[in-house]
């Protein structure tokens, strides 16, 4: 099959490393890749959604699968479906589950879905007053899209206000923030759930727990994310239904009814508050780093599971999962998450020990390829992962592979799966 990856990210490159690792050998695109994607495939530079769809006709691509949030939001589903192409993702209206934060919880509202006591504002007067009725820590989170940055925790109502001001001036992330969604502060801990849907059906994957904060400890600014584990013995089966009953059921209930059937992946950002589950944010792709861990513990067909959802089939699937554990590390640049670091080599170590070669690798993200040498682009550079039959096994088998990188500034959290451990 011909497939085209949409997306440059550690994300992207897993979803490749896991076709590629299939028995039916595939043709891999990418749109752009990064500079190690091309061990699995080309890379394109079409970056106009029609002329990219147009090539995927004239090239027969069988499958798109889009990564990243941005082209969806932008409505490349609609596009590429216009022309009569199959693509993983959701439509432009239905992504507006992550696309507007303040259209994700007026949904989870009108359909009694459990979430946090909210308003939705743009007005900083009644934000204000809000506020002033909910006891610190405050959430505080910009309506648009700020690459998984949007979300201020503030630790006393002086703080929270501050991040209101900022978010409605334009200052923190323009655009994104002239709306925001102020939520009480919810205690409990935090799960990553993917439902892969196809409109009407879903298949539910491993609850995963990423690890937000910059340092160890949950210490420091949030993060695109620093690391994951996979799956979490936090979860258990009746934790699960009430995930399935609760949440994913009523919202694809809810989009059919809303006129945008969701098809694609539902990433479910859950607090589990004595034993409930609470939806705490909705987006519309894989979380990055949770994908780099998902895919390696897949067994079934990654390719087929994501054909039969655009194509409305996944009744006529099993996926499976092995009994393993996997442990991602993100190793990142020395400025992230302030700002672009310089270029900087990557030195990988031969690996020598046969343990750590089986049941480890490398997912690569912000890298590129110059007369071949890769360099650290800068952002969050790769992912270390390790797989095993315990969390620790997973744990160790990961950080034994990050010992084996090297470029200037690398910065990585050394406590990854603390929680479970």
């Amino acid at each position: 099959m011909k497939i085209l990856i949409l997306g440059s990210g550690g994300r992207e490159y897993s979803i490749a490393r896991a076709i590629s690792n299939e028995d039916e050998k595939h043709e891999l695109f990418f749109m752009p890749g990064n500079g190690a994607t091309t061990d699995f495939g080309v890379n394109l530079d079409i970056k106009d959604y029609n002329e990219l769809a147009l090539y995927a006709k004239e090239n027969k691509i069988e499958l798109t699968i889009v990564g990243p949030e941005a082209p969806l939001v932008d409505g490349v589903v609609d596009i590429f479906k216009s022309h009569g192409l199959v693509i993983f993702g959701p439509s432009k209206e239905a992504a507006q589950l992550e696309g507007s934060k303040v259209y994700m919880k007026n949904f989870l509202a009108k359909y009694n879905i459990p979430t946090a006591r909210y308003i939705e504002t743009a007005s900083i007067e009644e934000a204000f007053n809000f506020t002033n009725k909910l006891t610190a820590p405050i959430v505080v989170k910009a309506d648009g899209l700020c690459g998984g940055k949007g979300v201020i925790i503030a630790q006393n109502h002086n703080e929270a206000k501050i991040a209101i001001s900022e978010m409605l001036s334009g200052k923190s992330f323009g655009d994104a923030g002239l709306k925001v969604v102020v939520e009480e502060f919810l205690d409990g801990y935090e799960l990553s759930m993917f439902a892969v849907c196809d409109g009407d059906d879903y298949i539910l994957l491993p609850a995963a727990q990423d690890h937000k904060r910059l340092l160890n400890n949950d210490m420091g600014p949030n993060t695109g994310g620093m690391g994951a584990y996979a799956p979490t013995p936090l979860v258990d089966e009746e934790l699960y239904q009430k995930v399935r009953d609760r949440i994913i059921r009523p919202t694809l209930d809810g989009m059919k009814k809303e006129g945008a059937p969701f098809e694609g992946v539902l990433f479910i950002g859950i607090m589990v508050v004595k034993g409930e589950p609470i939806t705490l944010e909705f987006n519309v792709r894989f979380g990055d780093p949770e994908c780099e861990i998902l895919m390696p513990l897949m067994t079934s067909s990654v390719s087929d599971m994501f054909y039969k959802a655009s194509t409305n089939r996944l009744k006529e699937i099993k996926v499976e999962f092995s009994k393993q554990f996997a442990v991602g590390v993100v190793m990142a640049s020395g400025d992230y998450p302030y700002k672009n670091s310089k270029p900087a080599e990557i030195i990988l170590d031969k690996v020598l020990h046969t343990d750590v070669e089986k049941n480890s690798h490398i997912s690569f993200a912000g890298v590129s390829m110059i007369d071949g040498i890769l360099y650290a682009d800068g952002g969050r550079v790769l992912v270390c992962i390790g797989v095993g039959d315990s969390i620790k096994e997973a744990r160790d088998r990961a950080y034994l592979r990050c010992g084996q990188v090297h470029f200037a500034g690398k910065k990585l959290r050394t406590d990854i799966a603390y929680q479970a451990l």
